[in-house]
Parts: structure tokens; C-alpha cells; sequence
């Protein structure tokens, strides 16, 4: 081995951690968008659930889809067992009223804490669902979360509720 080559369970241990720490990131934002705790604050039940025009979700509908994705994958990651997709996208769009809005954010701030368990496991590489590893399946859903709460922007500010408290990215 020469001095400038780095050994394989190095670079390994290296790319486990530099993943470990990416992912609570993508989750959360906070650096190169808005963070999710920023994006739903100062937000009531009647504007949550009400729907700008010209778009087809309200931040509650959107809220709801992001929490059954993060369940549904957390079922998989928890369980190690494969869960089919589901027959039809209409079953992870869940409906949510007004007197909801209160439970849906904790649930979702919720889930959140159980991805953080699982997010610095040893075992990222390893395979859970249809040959996709537990790292993979965590990217993706850190993704998804991240497509969805720049949707959750997009209505705040079709509604005139953005920026929240506290401001948002304006510049």
C-alpha cells in the first residue's frame, strides 16, 4: 500500500459517516433550504388546510403524504421485512381537516425522531426492500420529504403566509 492510498474499510467508515450526517440534514434542511420546522411555523389549521388556487394540495394534504411515505419506510427499516408499494398513488394522500393540523405536525416531528435513530446505524449498506439498501431507501425518502416541503413554500406563498415568523429565505 502506497502512503497516498486510503485502505477500503477506511474509505468505507469515512463514506458511512459523511452519509450518517448528511441524511438528518436532507431531512431537516436548515443549510441549503429552508428547514422544515422554519417552513411550518406560525402556520393555523384553517390556512394549513386550505388550498391556493391553481394547486392541487394544501400544506396539511402535503404534510399528510410526506408522514405516510416516512411511515411506510420506517415500517420497512424497523420490521426488515419488504412492504409492497402501494396499489394507487391516491391511497398516500390521506384527507386532513382543520382539528387534525395540531397531530399531523407532531406525528410528522415524530417521525422525524425516528429517522434520526436510523440514520447512524452501521448497517446503511445493507439491503431491507426490493434490493434497496437502508441507506438508499433513507436518501430517497430525505428527498421526498425535501420535494414536498419546497411544495409546502410554494402553497405558504400562494396562500400570503410566507415568509413565517422568524422570516424565511427571502433574499
Amino acid at each position: 500500500m502506497t502512503p497516498m492510498t486510503t485502505p477500503p474499510d477506511d474509505r468505507a467508515a469515512r463514506a458511512q459517516t459523511a452519509l450518517a450526517r448528511l441524511i438528518p440534514k436532507l431531512f431537516r434542511g436548515g443549510q441549503a433550504f429552508v428547514g422544515v420546522e422554519r417552513a411550518l411555523a406560525g402556520l393555523d389549521a384553517d390556512t394549513a388546510t386550505r388550498r391556493a388556487d391553481a394547486l392541487p394540495h394544501s400544506v396539511a394534504e402535503l404534510l399528510a403524504h410526506t408522514n405516510w411515505w416516512l411511515g411506510w419506510m420506517l415500517d420497512i427499516i424497523e420490521t426488515g421485512a419488504p412492504v409492497p408499494y402501494p396499489q394507487h398513488a391516491s391511497d398516500t394522500w390521506p384527507t386532513v381537516t382543520a382539528e387534525q393540523w395540531p397531530a399531523l405536525k407532531n406525528a410528522f416531528y415524530d417521525l422525524l425522531t425516528r429517522v434520526d435513530v436510523h440514520a447512524a446505524r452501521p448497517d446503511l449498506a445493507n439491503p431491507v426492500n426490493h434490493e434497496e439498501t437502508i441507506g438508499e431507501l433513507l436518501a430517497d425518502m430525505a428527498l421526498h420529504t425535501a420535494h414536498h416541503f419546497g411544495q409546502i413554500i410554494s402553497v405558504r406563498q400562494a396562500l400570503g403566509a410566507w415568509p413565517p415568523p422568524g422570516g424565511g429565505d427571502t433574499w
